[in-house]
């Protein structure tokens, strides 16, 4: 049974930082490329970041110079280093590992919200 299972999410102020992790219970975990998706209330899930085995990475626009993602293959783990937290950064973020047109499997979310 494929497992993904966020950690590091809770309330931080605007300005603030926070570290998520995702710990996948996943076979050949690096060949995946493994993703942050985040949804906010009444909104569609989007994609934050993705990175692949190469491993490059990408970001969704929003969260350029302020999100990193990384991967620690040994511990089949992904990260998503959140600084300069904005209000607009709330939303319950969930961690995704894909193979192209094979596998695609998500975790249950950790809720993250900024506030004053």
């Amino acid at each position: 049974q494929v497992q993904l299972v966020e950690s590091g999410g809770g309330l931080v102020q605007p300005g603030g930082s926070l570290r998520l992790s995702c710990a996948a219970s996943l076979s050949f975990f690096s060949i995946y490329t493994m993703g942050w998706y985040r949804q906010a209330p009444g909104k569609q899930r989007e994609l934050v970041a993705h990175i692949t085995s190469g491993p490059s990475t990408n970001y969704a626009d929003s969260v350029k110079g302020r999100f990193t993602i990384s991967r620690d293959n040994a511990k089949n783990t992904v990260y998503l280093q959140m600084n300069s937290l904005k209000q607009e950064d709330t939303a319950v973020y969930y961690c995704n590992a894909r193979l192209p047109s094979t596998d695609n499997y998500w975790g249950q979310g950790t809720q993250v919200t900024v506030s004053s």
